[in-house]
């Protein structure tokens, strides 16, 4: 009887014990579970937190509603208490296990930068200012020329255009850092491809002649047709006389308007006055212009003048480009 009744007291425990733990249990779910973010919004986590001051941060903001499951939360779930500090995105409509599972794995948000094909690098200067999550660059162009064995004395040209993602903190450093590594790695593969008997000296004279493309070209059909002429005019010895050089020599006196006085002006960057190439690119070129620099079409083309709807029309002579420039530019 005594055994009887011993069993029968121990069988009710163990259910109650039982019921006890699933009751524990379906709240610690419900808890996890529960939408708390109505708006996406960005959340950080400061440098030293830990799992605990991670609570009452969520409860300090009003996303958590109290803390009486937090400390067993962490008992049960101890993946979900490895804390690493960050920003990070909770979107509308995700629980506590979404936000912890985030925060747990380091899975930060990704803020992103975009700079266009074409731009300069005093344009990039600018963009990078403007980020507020990027840390500011510290070094100056000859600093980071040196600090990535550049053995050039401008970063122009040599940065490649594209949307690059980041966390909050990334120093704007790495941001071009990232992008010069991008852009000699195409560099380098369009190079080992290039065309038969270019009149480059270099990889370098492929990127001062792409970025002028980049500039050149309101149409992508046009690019080939463009780095022909120049490369033709290489050939033969005759000056470039493109537009886009005479502007970036010009820096900030350029106010939206060249004058025949600005294309008589002896700058290292006019070729209307000096033979050859510019000392350096002029922009940020594109893949697309580097390939059509490195991959020429074969005309006899000579010159170009745009028709006003961002193509161009090509002549092989001198004549026949003046007809063109009276009918597209003067509107004869």
């Amino acid at each position: 009887m005594f055994l009887k009744k011993t069993y029968i007291t121990i069988s009710i425990v163990i259910i109650l014990t039982l019921g006890t733990l699933t009751y524990i249990e379906a709240q610690m779910k419900d808890y996890l579970n529960i939408p708390l973010i109505d708006k996406t919004q960005l959340f950080v986590v400061e440098s030293g937190s830990n799992f605990s001051l991670l609570g009452k941060q969520l409860f300090a903001d009003g996303i958590v509603a109290h803390l009486g499951w937090w400390h067993l939360l962490a008992k049960r779930y101890p993946d979900l208490t490895a804390i690493k500090s960050g920003t990070y995105e909770l979107r509308e409509g995700s629980n506590l296990l979404d936000i912890l599972t985030v925060i747990s794995k380091g899975k930060e948000y990704q803020y992103k930068i975009t700079f266009v094909e074409g731009s300069t690098y005093k344009d990039w200067l600018l963009i990078l200012e403007k980020q507020s999550a990027l840390l500011s660059l510290q070094k100056t162009e000859t600093e980071i020329i040196k600090a990535l064995n550049i053995p050039h004395e401008k970063l122009e040209g040599l940065l490649f255009p594209e949307t690059y993602h980041y966390n909050a903190n990334t120093s704007a450093y790495k941001i071009i850092k990232k992008a010069y590594f991008h852009q000699k790695g195409i560099l380098a593969k369009l190079w080992k491809a290039r065309a038969k008997d270019l009149p480059y000296k270099n990889s370098y004279d492929a990127l001062i002649i792409a970025s002028i493309i980049e500039k050149e070209s309101g149409s992508s059909a046009d690019r080939n047709k463009i780095a022909s002429v120049f490369v033709n005019r290489l050939r033969l010895g005759m000056r470039l006389q493109t537009d886009p050089t005479v502007i970036y020599g010009m820096g900030d006196r350029y106010k939206g308007h060249l004058y025949r006085k600005n294309l008589q002006e002896k700058t290292i960057y006019n070729t209307y006055i000096i033979k050859g190439l510019p000392p350096t690119p002029i922009a940020m070129p594109s893949e697309a212009a580097l390939y059509a620099a490195l991959q020429p079409a074969e005309t006899k083309y000579l010159y170009f003048v745009s028709k006003g709807d961002g193509t161009s029309y090509f002549s092989e002579n001198l004549k026949e480009h003046e007809r063109a420039v009276r009918k597209y530019i003067l509107g004869k």
